[in-house]
């Protein structure tokens, strides 16, 4: 019975062993980070083409994960997966826009913007909203969970020019929605609605991450301001101040431009300059930016982000005032976002605007279903394990142990009979 033992006991340690190398495989852990196929493309050079034309980066989802069940991990998995990749946006490095289905609870959206999104779209179902209507302007950080669609699609046969000319004309946040691909389907956008946006509407051209932090100055800035007039002309030196108290108020606002009001009593602007060059005019300009405009001599519209201080020369003696920040970047009084939807294949999404200079897309990316490009990885770890049993049980076969090992009985005259396993066990 001695030997029986001891076969039952090799088998339970083999048995132990392939049990836990199988684990690490098969356990929730490894089949969340095999479940997916990342977007090559978000790390090539395309990315920073997207970035210059003023695009910005924010999350869909993870094909492993299910926002309702766990929005936390959701968002928090879908913060790494693009951060690891790339940048969110000129402006900023993490990205702080996300997609969040309807059905969520303040609370989970609390979770969602614990992990660092703070633009929660669209049409979420909370009661506080932001941007449904053109006279929605969000008032509170947890408005901007609830973020609106409005002037309808840029798909064609869905979206119409129409549409959205009624919502730009109306002002406010315009939101459009857009996906790229449905299965294998490529959908086409609206070339009548691209050209408008392009040509026609007087809007600014942004996306959630910048059309937030834009916003958020509302709550806390403190700006710095000066002249002196010398040989007929005022040089009034201007900067809005980074401050701690401010960069507390929203940590996770990217420092965008802000559109400053500064009235000149009609004298015209000579230049914009800081230490190194001259700032640009933005008349036109519809793509944020630093820089300035001045129509018909009237008030300027200073664009600055925090922390960069300029001097304006003005013709004449002037006793000027600063009014304010504009609604808008750029005195605008409309906005258009493109929030590109499912976003899993930048390439194919975005390489048919390259025509199009005027549209800027909030991408909101996600993985691909599917094993990842380390879908290997369990064959491997299936081949070690195997290997490595059978390579124990030839190592137990030479010292006369384990299942495959020649057994030895004795015979009543006294000798020794080498037997198998399974005919020492028939006996």
């Amino acid at each position: 019975m001695a030997p029986q033992r001891h076969i039952g006991f090799v088998r339970s340690i083999t048995l132990s062993i392939l049990v836990c190398l199988l684990s690490s495989t098969f356990s929730p852990v490894a089949v969340a980070e095999i479940s997916w196929k990342e977007d090559g493309w978000l790390r090539t050079a395309l990315v920073q083409e997207r970035l210059d034309s003023g695009d910005e980066f924010g999350c869909y989802g993870m094909p492993n994960l299910d926002w309702a069940a766990d929005p936390g991990a959701v968002a928090l998995e879908c913060q790494q997966y693009i951060s690891q990749r790339v940048v969110a946006s000129q402006w900023g490095e993490k990205p702080i826009s996300t997609f969040t289905p309807p059905g969520l609870t303040m609370s989970q959206h609390s979770r969602i913007a614990s992990q660092g999104f703070a633009v929660h779209g669209d049409e979420t179902g909370l009661s506080t909203t932001s941007w449904h209507n053109a006279t929605d302007a969000p008032e509170d950080d947890w408005d901007w969970y609830n973020l609106g669609r409005r002037g309808g699609s840029l798909e064609q046969l869905i979206g119409s020019k129409e549409q959205v000319q009624t919502a730009v004309e109306e002002g406010g946040l315009v939101n459009l929605y857009w996906v790229g691909r449905v299965n294998d389907a490529t959908i086409r956008h609206d070339a009548d609605i691209a050209a408008y946006l392009n040509d026609e509407a007087q809007a600014w051209m942004t996306t959630w991450g910048e059309a937030w932090s834009y916003w958020t100055v509302h709550d806390c800035y403190e700006i710095s301001h000066s002249s002196t007039t010398i040989a007929n002309q005022t040089i009034i030196e201007f900067e809005s101040l980074v401050t701690e108290q401010c960069t507390a108020v929203s940590p996770l606002a990217w420092n965008v431009p802000m559109t400053w009001i500064l009235d000149v009593q009609g004298n015209q602007v000579v230049e914009i300059r800081d230490s190194n060059s001259t700032l640009t005019d933005l008349t036109g300009v519809k793509k944020t930016a630093e820089g300035y405009t001045q129509s018909t001599n009237e008030s300027l519209h200073l664009s600055l982000i925090r922390g960069h201080n300029v001097s304006i020369v003005v013709d004449g003696t002037v006793n000027y005032d600063v009014v304010g920040r504009s609604q808008f970047w750029n005195n605008y009084s409309a906005a258009v976002t493109i929030a590109a939807h499912d976003t899993s294949d930048l390439f194919k999404w975005s390489k048919r605007f390259t025509d199009e200079p005027q549209l800027v897309f909030t991408w909101l990316v996600q993985p691909r279903d599917g094993i990842a490009e380390s879908g290997w990885l369990p064959f491997l770890v299936l081949t070690v394990a195997l290997s490595t049993i059978t390579g124990m049980m030839l190592i137990l076969k030479k010292e006369g142990l384990g299942p495959f090992a020649e057994k030895v009985r004795r015979l009543p005259t006294g000798t020794e009979e080498v037997t198998s396993e399974s005919k020492f066990e028939a006996e």
